[in-house]
């Protein structure tokens, strides 16, 4: 028996119709959501670094690049974080890398400037995390 509301029957006439919409969007919906999340994630390996000065600090917002051994083309370029710290993934090993730190027009408040310090060489052999320091030098 319909429940009396008002000035009819409730569920009113035409009610089905777009409910039945809503239950096919959302079960849609679910099953695509469900299906996305299947996909394996791909391994990787990770560079992570931190940028110092001189005289040990670390460096915000230095410019970091990343390249291939034997290469010259930059495959990666990022900036330092607050703390001085960079982390790039790459591809699981074998692989050999350089990195180093892009300082040009890079000047501190007082205005001393730096040139960049020794590019660092990375092996990677599988898919791990391999830490870092790039040093830089006063100009």
């Amino acid at each position: 028996m319909p429940i009396r509301c008002g000035d009819g029957a409730w569920p009113r006439p035409g009610w089905a119709t777009p409910c039945l919409l809503l239950l096919v969007f959302f079960a849609a919906a679910t099953t695509w959501a469900g299906h996305a999340n299947e996909a394996q994630p791909q391994p990787y390996a990770l560079i992570f670094g931190t940028v110092y000065d001189p005289d040990g600090h670390t460096l915000y917002a230095v410019k970091v690049k990343i390249r291939r051994d034997g290469e010259k083309k930059v495959l990666w370029e990022l900036y330092s974080n607050h703390t001085g710290e960079f982390a790039q993934r790459v591809p699981v090993g074998p692989g050999d890398y350089v990195v180093w730190a892009d300082v040009k027009g890079y000047k501190l408040a007082d205005g001393r400037r730096f040139q960049p310090g020794p590019e660092v060489k990375v092996h990677i052999d599988g898919d791990e995390r391999t830490d870092i320091g790039v040093h830089l030098n006063w100009q």
